[in-house]
């Protein structure tokens, strides 16, 4: 799953640009601030591509269907590709309605060998660059807003957790939005993963120093 993330790239436009096809790009309220802890229901950057034109917006993490009434509910910041088709808060947004989610990278939590020690949090970033996810969007309630799809880890990832964002290899991404599956676990390969500042359980503490290397004596 992914339940945290991060996005600092300055050149978010510029990359969106050099995606196949696309001729512009816009983002009509600007760029998001560098954020190093991004949490369910916070503000995130989704890019939608109508025709040959992108476009960069702040949506709600966490989707709200077009017949949701109410905020009551657990927000739904991940979709399973298992069953996204079909599920009635997903299905629609499927169909119709996909975004990329831009990250530079994301957090992840790993028990270590004693039970009663905390998690230690892991910062993971691709093989290069910013990393691209599968979203769907939807506007419910009359705010933008958007969810992340998850596969089961592939076998490099599955140490840390056994789910991960489907992320796209930039030839996918086209294809993604215009409408095609692609459900099966990512082929993206060439993951990082380090130990991050164990503060970054906290979703008030968002800074740079968070996604630094950490100290062994940290981890557990």
């Amino acid at each position: 799953m992914c339940g945290r993330f991060v996005l600092f790239t300055e050149s978010l436009l510029d990359e969106v640009g050099e995606w196949e096809s696309i001729t512009e790009v816009h983002a009509p309220e600007g760029l998001p601030p560098a954020r190093y802890n991004i949490a369910p229901t916070q503000p995130v950057a989704i890019v939608r591509v109508e025709d040959t034109t992108a476009r960069v917006d702040p949506a709600r993490w966490g989707l709200l269907p077009h017949w949701k009434k109410d905020l009551d509910g657990p927000p739904l910041f991940n979709a399973r590709a298992e069953t996204v088709a079909k599920k009635p808060s997903f299905r629609d947004a499927f169909k119709a309605q996909r975004c990329v989610i831009p990250l530079d990278g994301y957090y992840e939590w790993k028990a270590g060998d004693d039970p009663k020690a905390k998690k230690q949090p892991y910062y993971v970033t691709g093989p290069e660059g910013l990393l691209w996810a599968a979203g769907l969007w939807a506007t419910g309630m009359d705010r933008l807003s958007a969810t992340m799809v998850t596969t089961e880890a592939t076998e490099e990832m599955a140490w840390l957790h056994h789910r991960l964002p489907k992320f796209l290899r930039k030839e996918e991404i086209a294809p993604w939005l215009a409408g095609e599956a692609l459900l099966e676990p990512s082929s993206v390969e060439g993951f990082n993963a380090r130990p991050a500042d164990p503060a970054v359980g906290n979703v008030r503490n968002d800074y740079a120093e968070l996604i630094a290397e950490q100290p062994p004596s940290t981890l557990f």
